[in-house]
């Protein structure tokens, strides 16, 4: 079986070892943060496929992402629903009370809680996890207090990175890979 290309530093995958829940913004990490209205003022969002191919897969890894975001939307609906994602929050800039309910009904606590956002309302979701990451273009303050700032920006593969991180850390990513690893060489 073929070696995985990506690896992480050993002390980021040690810090991220526990984690089974996984807290994302939309708006700037699902998505590159721009804002499309149409003429009659529908929004409209633009999703990386890198990201949402990270999330099934962190779903098969067992972590759960959940979805907390500001803003709702049918476009974001459609597309939580189109990747299986379960739970989200929508239409709260008050985010830490969102996550905390969440965190009750899945059971958990926020030493097993990862968090991915990139300006100030994520603060204190990030300053609550076990793990607080950032897409490379967070604001500066997000920046600085995330123990992991991705190589991608927001709604260009920064979440798919995180999820690969993660499942890494649970030593899951290679099992995962192996499937699309097979070519007509391999023996069946």
């Amino acid at each position: 079986m073929q070696q995985p290309a990506l690896t992480f530093d050993p002390e980021l995958l040690l810090a991220a070892q526990g984690i089974r829940v996984v807290f994302l913004d939309v708006d700037g990490v699902l998505t590159d943060g721009g804002l499309l209205y149409t003429e009659s003022g529908e929004t409209i969002k633009r999703f990386n496929t890198l990201d949402g191919h990270g999330l099934k897969l962190l779903q098969k890894g067992g972590i759960t992402p959940a979805i907390i975001t500001g803003r709702d939307s049918a476009p974001l609906r459609t597309r939580l629903q189109a990747l299986g994602v379960e739970h989200a929050v929508y239409g709260t800039e008050d985010k830490l009370p969102a996550a905390e309910r969440l965190l009750a009904t899945l059971g958990l606590d926020w030493s097993q809680a990862a968090a991915m956002g990139d300006d100030w309302p994520d603060l204190p979701l990030l300053s609550h996890a076990a793990f607080a990451a950032a897409p490379a273009n967070a604001h500066p303050e997000v920046s600085a207090r995330a123990r992991h700032v991705t190589r991608a920006s927001g709604g260009a593969g920064a979440v798919r990175e995180l999820c690969d991180l993660l499942l890494q850390a649970q030593g899951r990513y290679a099992a995962l890979l192996a499937p699309y690893l097979t070519t007509a060489d391999d023996p069946a």
